[in-house]
């Protein structure tokens, strides 16, 4: 009960300390008015005596006829009394007015002390407000520290899981830089293997001209080799005779024939339809030296090819993993096909096996092109450079490099071989000088969206076919770089970056896949118009090639997202 009561007491003197000045105040005025109030009181009774005598003294002087004196003296004390009543009057006015306005006072300082009592209630109200949002902001503040607390744990996790797979991939760098190491080494020892099983084979082949000519030699003698029976020299010949037929198609291994024309022939129906590939296809190229073969790449990394007579699969090559293969070329026995693992593969289509691994590109390899002869090899990469490659050793060795600002999606090189045209993802097409690694031409912005494919016109070599995002083609002049003409329809649209179109072999017609509805599209160059629309494809197209026609006359091939390869008669 104490501490109660010493609470009441600690409430009541924080709660009265402001008002004490107030009530003492009131006290004061309150005490003065009652004082003031006596003393009227008073001179009221003694004004009331005063007018008692004074009506006393008239009326004795009026019965007792008192002398003349007598009379003036009381006068005189009546005038006395008289004054003494007017002062006492005055006086009390005075006091009559000091406790109106002591009153008036004291009725403002209630007036005050009532709104200081509604502020102090007011002020009470907002301070209970107040701990309430006080409470209700440190709790806020415990959580905002506990989920603080929680984030700091996640942001450790995380940091430790990254520190892990930053470890990891050092592992697998270091791994990465191992294999590939071990890679370099074991084709290098390939290389030296291939390099004495050449040696061998030359060995082997002047023995068997030495043999040969022992066996003429036997022949014209009449007689057998060293004694030998001229049936069993027969049979040796027969052998020789076999190996020398094999060297002559050897010799005669079929060129690149760039710049060769020969008359356009245009589709008008499927021959062949294949199902090419499981995944998406990617490119389509007819066989460069003009030889009854076209080679497809697909996302399921690998590359096939094909024999245009009768659709019939020859060869596959695979990349091995999962990454795809998104440019393919071909040229007699060399077969090279690019992807997404930054590295171009070259193949030997009779032997059926890779002969080199071009490495060095830190992006993905966009498009690949041989140059004449199969001796060299170049690719276009997204990391914004374009390489050159020799390959006529069995070390690969890198020539050139074109630098530029933008990821290349195809090139293209002329029959002369001096110059290299590309196109960009920035819509740009540019030329390059082989033999000083220049650029001799720019042409920005020619597409919307970027570049597809380029082509040097057949048989000339200053106009370019560009196909670009916007579902246009164009032919455009190097020498000025002006487009001369310019191709579209309402149903072509171009929906992919590796999009193909092609000259005919006389550079007359152009031919041309859309991507949504798969139609072909066949333009005349010279007057504009387009010539046919072929449905057969049920996805869209993605590749369009144009081929001289090889011995069997079959030019055009078109390839869909779907895998799905047609032969055009």
């Amino acid at each position: 009960m104490e501490d109660v009561y010493s609470l009441i007491q600690e409430r009541n003197a924080r709660e009265t300390l402001p008002f004490l000045s107030i009530h003492s105040s009131n006290a004061y005025l309150r005490n003065h008015v009652d004082t003031l109030q006596a003393r009227c009181e008073t001179l009221e009774r003694e004004y009331l005596e005063q007018q008692q005598l004074v009506a006393d003294q008239a009326q004795a002087i009026e019965l007792s006829a008192a002398p003349v004196k007598n009379e003036a003296r009381l006068r005189g004390q009546i005038a006395k009394l008289q004054e003494d009543l007017n002062k006492k009057l005055q006086h009390e006015v005075k006091s009559t007015s000091d406790a109106v306005k002591a009153s008036k006072e004291l009725s403002t300082l209630k007036e005050e002390k009532a709104a200081q009592d509604a502020t102090m209630s007011n002020l009470r109200m907002e301070m209970t407000r107040c701990n309430e949002i006080i409470v209700h902001l440190q709790s806020e503040l415990e959580n905002s520290k506990l989920f603080a607390r929680l984030a700091e744990k996640q942001i450790d996790g995380l940091k430790d899981a990254i520190r892990s797979l930053q470890e990891e991939n050092e592992e697998t760098t270091t791994l990465n830089k191992r294999l590939l190491g071990e890679t370099v080494t074991e084709k290098e020892k390939m290389a030296e293997q291939f390099n004495n099983m050449n040696q061998i084979i030359e060995t082997l082949q002047k023995e068997a001209n030495m043999l040969r000519s022992y066996a003429k030699m036997g022949k014209g003698s009449g007689g057998g080799w060293f004694g030998l029976s001229a049936r069993r020299g027969d049979k040796h010949l027969a052998v020789a005779g076999n190996d020398d037929s094999s060297s002559g198609d050897t010799d005669s291994k079929p060129r690149r024939q760039w710049g060769t024309t020969s008359c356009a022939v245009l589709p008008s129906q499927p021959m062949c339809t294949i199902k090419a590939h499981r995944d998406d296809a990617m490119c389509v190229r007819y066989d460069g030296t003009n030889l009854n073969r076209v080679a497809t790449a697909s996302s399921d990394a690998t590359v096939r090819v094909f024999d245009t007579s009768n659709g019939q699969l020859e060869a596959t090559f695979s990349a091995g993993g999962r990454q795809p293969l998104i440019g393919v070329d071909i040229g007699g026995n060399i077969v090279c096909g690019c992807g997404a693992d930054k590295t171009c593969r070259v193949w030997n289509l009779q032997s059926r096996r890779m002969i080199h691994q071009l490495a060095g590109h830190s992006q993905k390899i966009t498009c690949v092109r041989l140059l004449p002869g199969e001796k060299s090899v170049i690719t276009g990469s997204a990391d914004r450079s374009i390489r050159i490659w020799d390959i006529s050793r069995h070390v690969y060795t890198q020539t050139t490099t074109f630098r530029h600002s933008s990821t290349s999606n195809c090139c293209d090189v002329p029959y002369e071989t001096q110059s290299v045209v590309s196109g960009h993802l920035d819509g740009g097409v540019r030329c390059w000088d082989v033999r000083t690694g220049d650029r001799v031409l720019d042409i920005p912005l020619l597409h919307e969206g970027g570049v597809t494919s380029v082509q040097w016109k057949p048989g000339n070599s200053h106009e370019i076919l560009t196909n670009g995002r916007d579902s246009t083609l164009k032919v455009v002049d190097a020498r000025t770089s002006a487009t001369i003409k310019t191709f579209r329809d309402p149903g072509f649209r171009t929906l992919t970056h590796h999009a193909s179109s092609s000259f005919s072999p006389d550079g007359s017609y152009i031919a041309a896949g859309s991507g949504d509805n798969g139609d072909i599209f066949v333009w005349n160059v010279a007057s504009g118009d387009l010539e046919k629309r072929l449905s057969a494809h049920q996805s869209g197209a993605v590749g369009a090639a144009w081929g001289m026609g090889g011995t069997n006359g079959q030019q055009v091939a078109t390839i869909d997202k779907s895998g799905v390869l047609i032969l055009w008669a």
